[in-house]
């Protein structure tokens, strides 16, 4: 076996007050010779557990290994015979739970930076100016409606295009690339590298038509019965949750969907050459403690504020947040204030927030999360004055498709039922994935839910 190195690289990123101010990618990624020596530590065990780990599966040794002897166009083409976004999944997949939290040297504490590398990759091929194209099968005559072009939609409509069916994504908004798009800030996900990786999937011969909006432009039912063999919902989990708070419908609080989409997609960070306002106070406060409410701090502060808080109602060690987004908006300075719960909020004569009353709490036993509950601490309450808040709770799918659409089965939380393995729904032709049946969660989840789908479509439709 070979020796282990232990010798993790670490990746370069914009110094913590010069990136606070610009919305530029803090990431900077790896150099050549970065990548040729993370990649000589991989010590190529044959058990390939990083691979189990991985929600699509890339053969995670194989593209490591051509990185290593510099066959980077091997490297490209293995890494996207499973994965057709690794530009995207490469910035914001949670490596440090999945493929590397199962890597033999993560026993030693210092797994391969699998995702450093498949960034790398990715970049290298888009450096390069022309894309690595797969072989595409021969037609078979069936056509496919995805309605969604997020993770989900896109990863179904790469693998259904290159198995040889007829692809249409309809898109609601006006741009492809879902949450990708309007939820996370350029400087986690530059937009360049997303309409790139859409570019791809469209050159597998998918047709991309937005400004569609399925459940209302026009029903599932009325696209099975236009011509359409199957339909894979992708939608998403896009409708926000609020405390239910008094004062919380004061202006200045903001759902950390408004807030995110205004900044991202419209392009409120670059007001006034985009014509988008957006109220960013001195003093914002940001509800919830996942990467969303991290993205909603940090695009805080680069957009003016002096203070942002973090507000979570249970500890550290609790955060659903990834480590690496914790990280950096400490190091940008972003105030966590733990055990704190909100109460109600204040406004003034004109209807603008101007303070919070928030509760202390304490950690009680866990709950049905396995997280341990938070509960009030009697007589605890005090003031936080703000001027914003940013309310990042989580979301659940919008019901526009489920209520106009007859036979499909959703749950009390709203959520479409399907099979976990294959997607299938119970109405017959109508498969979904990601968000909209699992609720808020990670990008790759739901590259994974459309790659099980699209398999058992493909399935089904060849009979």
């Amino acid at each position: 076996m070979p020796k282990l190195d232990l010798n993790r690289i670490s990746m370069p990123k914009q110094e913590p007050l010069v990136r606070a101010k610009n919305f530029n990618e803090v990431a900077l990624g790896y150099t050549a010779e970065m990548a040729q020596a993370e990649a000589n530590r991989c010590i190529q065990c044959p058990k390939r557990a990083c691979v189990d780990g991985c929600p699509v599966e890339v053969d995670i040794p194989e593209f490591i290994d051509a990185v290593r002897q510099g066959n980077m166009r091997d490297a490209v083409r293995i890494l996207k015979s499973k994965n057709s976004l690794p530009g995207i999944c490469g910035r914001v997949c949670p490596q440090e739970t999945q493929c590397e939290d199962t890597c033999s040297l993560a026993k030693k504490g210092a797994p391969i930076a699998i995702g450093r590398l498949e960034r790398y990759v990715a970049d290298w091929e888009l450096a390069q100016g022309e894309m690595e194209k797969p072989e595409i099968a021969r037609p078979t005559g069936r056509r496919i409606a995805v309605v969604g072009s997020g993770p989900a939609g896109l990863t179904a409509a790469a693998d259904l295009a290159k198995l040889g069916h007829e692809v249409t994504i309809f898109e609601a908004l006006h741009i492809a690339g879902g949450v990708l798009m309007y939820g996370i800030p350029e400087f986690r996900m530059p937009k360049l590298i997303v309409q790139t990786e859409v570019d791809y999937v469209r050159s597998l011969g998918v047709e991309i038509k937005l400004d569609s909006v399925v459940g209302k432009t026009f029903t599932v039912d009325e696209l099975l019965g236009n011509g359409y063999n199957a339909v894979f919902l992708g939608i998403g989990a896009g409708a926000p949750m609020f405390l239910n708070i008094p004062g919380e419908n004061l202006n200045g609080i903001y759902s950390a969907n408004e807030f995110l989409t205004r900044t991202n997609l419209m392009k409120a960070y670059l007001f006034p050459e985009w014509d988008t306002p957006i109220k960013a106070g001195k003093r914002v406060a940001v509800i919830g403690a996942g990467n969303v409410a991290m993205d909603g701090a940090r695009c805080s502060l680069r957009l003016g504020a002096e203070e942002v808080y973090i507000v979570y109602r249970r500890s550290e060690v609790e955060m659903p947040a990834r480590l690496e987004e914790k990280e950096n908006a400490k190091e940008e300075g972003i105030i966590f204030k733990l055990l704190t719960n909100p109460k109600q909020f204040f406004g003034n004569d004109q209807g603008w927030v101007t303070g919070m009353e928030c509760y202390e709490m304490e950690l009680g036993e866990p709950d049905d999360s396995g997280r341990r509950r938070p509960i009030v601490k009697p007589g605890s309450e005090f003031t936080i004055d703000v001027d914003t808040v940013v309310v990042a709770l989580g979301t659940t799918p919008n019901p526009l498709v489920s209520k106009a659409t007859k036979d499909l089965e959703v749950t009390r939380r709203g959520t479409v039922v399907a099979d976990e393995e294959t997607g299938k729904t119970t109405k017959p032709g109508v498969w979904a994935g990601g968000d909209i049946v699992t609720g808020a969660a990670t990008v790759i989840s739901a590259m994974g839910a459309g790659k099980r789908a699209a398999a058992s479509i493909d399935e089904t439709l060849r009979g």
